[in-house]
């Protein structure tokens, strides 16, 4: 079994902001900061799938024996394309090139912060980087990853790349990440992670939860984050109500003792694709009618679950999310889906539980 690949610093960064929300959704960082915990107890109940073509991340909140409820029940998977967030890789297993491990992502998160630190003090101010976009345009050239980097951008690369591959160390396997400052610094950085290895089967356990078609789709506006609305409503009220219409209309509402709180998005769009509301439209190939735009849907939600979930659009640049999608499942899930920009680089989605409400109560 072997697996080794090189990060760009933008790389890097990509990465750390994306594991960031998720670790501390899953409860990992009290598990890293139990100095009594030995290394081998401290796998944080994640699971990293690797094959040729994706790097994938399972987690579920609360699955580290937290004392902490706020991300109970709630699910996220993530799924990456190797030749984006990777410069070079090398996979190899007897499982048809395919390696599944469990590990604590708040350790992961430290490690690359680590090293975003060592690059930022070990980098000349004049060096310059090369976006994720440019190099997305490059990986896809027939002679290789490298082969549309010109040589003075490799030669940049070479003072502050960053190596992750799995190795033993003590006796144990780890997910280690190396990064060395090159001609720009002395400073080095070392990680060892220790990581579980399982059989590549069981991912059939981690991966995201069967839900039917949403009652309502629609797509969240890049330029009005909903993040900031719903940590007002947290303080208010432990629930939040979200209402959504196909024609395009998001409300948020805490109704209490003393307090009601409306906070409306219009003019989103409708995403019928694989829609409960465009099952006809797909069917007979018809335009989408009234009846199908009118739908409605009604979900109650923690309010810190749903705000557990929303950390990425603090972490996130604009520049990296393409699209964000809500869908709304009646009394059975809320989900979340973020596709990344560039498309080809990949996506997220968190899967949130909601409470039960009664036919009265929906009306």
């Amino acid at each position: 079994m072997r697996f080794k690949s090189k990060l760009a610093p933008e790389q890097i960064q990509i990465l750390t902001s994306l594991i960031t929300p998720i670790s501390r959704m899953s409860g990992g960082d009290n598990a890293a900061n139990n100095p009594l915990k030995s290394a081998a107890s401290m796998i944080g109940g994640s699971v990293v799938h690797l094959d040729q073509q994706y790097i994938r991340f399972s987690a579920r909140g609360g699955n580290t024996g937290s004392t902490n409820n706020d991300a109970d029940g709630i699910s996220c998977y993530v799924e990456l394309a190797c030749d984006v967030i990777f410069l070079d890789h090398k996979i190899e297993s007897a499982a048809n090139n395919a390696i599944l491990f469990d590990i604590n992502l708040a350790q992961l998160r430290t490690a690359l912060q680590s090293v975003l630190s060592s690059i930022r003090v070990g980098r000349h101010p004049s060096s310059t980087m090369p976006s994720l976009h440019t190099l997305d345009d490059t990986f896809h050239d027939e002679d290789g990853p490298f082969s549309g980097l010109a040589a003075s951008t490799e030669a940049t690369f070479q003072s502050t790349l960053a190596v992750l591959k799995l190795a033993k160390r003590n006796g144990l396997p780890c997910l280690c990440l190396d990064c060395c400052g090159g001609s720009t610094s002395s400073m080095e950085v070392h990680h060892a992670i220790p990581v579980k290895v399982m059989r590549v089967a069981e991912m059939q356990y981690h991966l995201p939860p069967r839900i039917p078609n949403p009652d309502v789709q629609l797509e969240l506006p890049i330029d009005r984050p909903i993040r900031t609305v719903i940590e007002r409503l947290k303080l208010m009220s432990p629930h939040i109500y979200i209402e959504g219409c196909m024609a395009g209309e998001l409300s948020f509402s805490i109704d209490g003792d003393g307090v009601s709180v409306r906070t409306y998005y219009n003019r989103l769009v409708p995403r019928f694709e694989e829609c409960k509301a465009s099952k006809e439209y797909h069917d007979n190939s018809r335009q989408v009618e009234e009846d199908d735009i009118s739908v409605r849907c009604i979900l109650k939600v923690d309010s810190k679950k749903l705000l557990s979930c929303l950390q990425w659009q603090s972490l996130l640049g604009r520049a990296i999310i393409h699209s964000a999608i809500i869908c709304m499942v009646e009394n059975e899930m809320l989900v979340l889906h973020v596709l990344l920009n560039p498309r080809s680089l990949g996506f997220f989605t968190y899967y949130i539980p909601v409470h039960f409400l009664s036919p009265d109560q929906l009306d």
